[in-house]
């Protein structure tokens, strides 16, 4: 199976994404924390579907589903390090997680406007 660069970072950041969701219940904040353990976690997950895509434009369509929640994980992340519901630094998450979305949004334009691999006959 080939080496997924953004599959890797994905799933490396749902692990600290579920390490930050289990501090925030330890220090009951209990709304935003589960928003963002879904959103955060659900990034890798699409990219594990648009890998295993029927075709080009399911995984162009994953894809973009990935990269829209990198998006809404940067914001619960902003929202509560501006909040100061919680007081943790979020700095690291929230560049990982903007990191990814460049990423996801570089991956979404490339494969819509590179042209279709020509099928050998």
């Amino acid at each position: 199976m080939k080496k997924s660069v953004v599959k890797e970072k994905s799933f490396e950041f749902s692990l600290t994404i579920i390490q930050l969701y289990k501090f925030l219940q330890e220090n009951k904040e209990f709304v935003i924390s589960k928003q963002l353990l879904r959103s955060g976690t659900s990034i890798g997950a699409n990219i594990c579907e648009a890998l295993a895509g029927e075709s080009r434009a399911d995984f162009i369509h994953k894809m973009a589903i990935a990269s829209k929640e990198a998006r809404e994980t940067i914001y619960w992340l902003e929202l509560l390090q501006k909040s100061n519901l919680i007081i943790y630094n979020y700095e690291k998450h929230i560049e990982d997680c903007i990191s990814l979305a460049k990423m996801l949004t570089n991956i979404v334009h490339t494969a819509k406007t590179n042209p279709k691999p020509k099928t050998k006959n």
